[in-house]
């Protein structure tokens, strides 16, 4: 059997009135969609558990199979695997934003969608300023960066599971005033984050990018602390070797603590630029030598945290025209084959943020009898009787024994 999954993130959505009261799904053109949800079953997923943070980090985690609600430590460590980078049992990992902040308002949360190069210097002078050997800050792609801490049993990390930290892209266009980290370990993630603001006022990189009437990196926005996460080996767990195709740090970091290849894309952004065609081309092309291969496109999600419904329309239709559609055709020619399209989570234009609830799935293959579904949409999913309140259980019924 050969499986094929396509996660458009937080494409699920409420009625928009631009749109003449329909969701995004449901005013985009998406044949290939449609197709898969009349040929196969129709249903939604609920992948965000109370009180976890509404996020990808959880989303995602259970949308590969496994209880969030027993592995989540949180979101940096499982971006810190993408990097390669080894956590000690005392070590703890901190994502690091670079942001656009004015008058305690969160302006932009990517600081203009910063360069990784510029994003590098700015941190590399920041760490010459803290001096501080335990904590390390290193380099991501774009404004996406880390913060590693490193402990010892004789200097253990001032953190826990009760530290709490807001994440900055959760904050657009909203005071950050009451969203500062609190609990154990806050007072060192909150000197962090004032000394960056001391470094980057006048640091050559934001002259440049003031000159250039772009958004300057204000500061560093510490947030989704965590040590590594215990998760069973995809294989072991499901008997089944599988790849990912993302170009987003946090899959990456998912894939490779399930054993699963990670596949670089050329041309992948985790933006709507992202090159959708060449995601669907590696994607078809891993078919043949993975049991199950997996597409995460971030495209979907970050239009809705730009609060841009046109684009989010555009994305959707691109990766059904470039990546379902080529990959539906693929599985075609093995003769057990099963696709599965779904979300992650919602991320309602309305808000710009990710929130919990249902999202719609839509998957066929061998085995699925057709239901009464003509097309992939939410209001499609409401009416199933297909539905998975533990999302985490989704990937058992998939797979098929």
């Amino acid at each position: 059997m050969k499986y094929a999954i396509v996660i458009p993130d937080g494409c699920a959505d409420e009625p928009q009135e631009s749109l003449g009261g329909r969701t995004p799904l449901q005013a985009a053109h998406t044949p290939w969609m449609d197709q898969i949800a009349s040929q196969g079953v129709v249903g939604r997923a609920s992948h965000v558990p109370e009180p976890l943070p509404a996020g990808s980090e959880t989303a995602n985690m259970s949308l590969l199979g496994y209880d969030p609600l027993k592995h989540f430590t949180g979101r940096a460590p499982i971006e810190a695997a993408a990097q390669g980078i080894h956590l000690a049992a005392q070590d703890w990992a901190v994502r690091c934003n670079l942001v656009t902040i004015e008058s305690q308002i969160m302006v932009d949360f990517t600081a203009g969608h910063i360069s990784t190069q510029e994003a590098a210097q700015l941190l590399s002078d920041l760490q010459q300023a803290v001096g501080m050997p335990e904590v390390e800050f290193r380099p991501g792609v774009s404004y996406r960066n880390l913060m590693i801490y490193r402990g010892s049993p004789e200097r253990p990390a001032p953190f826990s599971q009760q530290t709490r930290t807001t994440a900055p892209h959760d904050l657009t266009d909203q005071s950050v005033q009451d969203h500062y980290p609190r609990g154990p370990g806050s007072d060192l993630l909150t000197e962090l984050m004032q000394k960056s603001v001391e470094v980057f006022a006048q640091h050559p990189i934001n002259q440049q990018r003031r000159a250039e009437g772009k958004p300057v990196a204000t500061n560093v926005w510490l947030w989704g602390l965590g040590q590594t996460p215990q998760l069973e080996p995809f294989a072991q767990r499901f008997g089944l070797q599988g790849a990912m195709i993302t170009a987003v740090d946090l899959l990456r970091g998912l894939a490779r603590l399930i054993g699963w290849e990670v596949i670089e894309v050329p041309g992948a952004t985790g933006y709507l630029d992202t090159d959708y065609a060449a995601k669907g081309r590696y994607a078809t092309e891993a078919l043949e030598r993975y049991d199950i291969v997996c597409v995460h496109i971030e495209a979907p999600d970050e239009a809705s945290h730009e609060g841009n419904t046109q684009a989010k329309v555009e994305a959707l239709e691109q990766i059904d025209r470039h990546i379902v559609g080529p990959l539906w055709q693929a599985l075609q020619k093995y003769p057990e084959h099963r696709i599965l399209i779904t979300p992650d989570h919602p991320t309602p234009l309305r808000t710009k943020k990710h929130s919990r609830g249902w999202v719609p799935l839509a998957a066929a293959g061998t085995g699925l009898q057709p239901d009464q579904a003509t097309c992939y949409d939410e209001p499609t999913a409401q009416q199933s009787s297909l539905a998975f309140p533990q999302g985490w259980a989704m990937m058992d019924w998939f797979i098929a024994k």
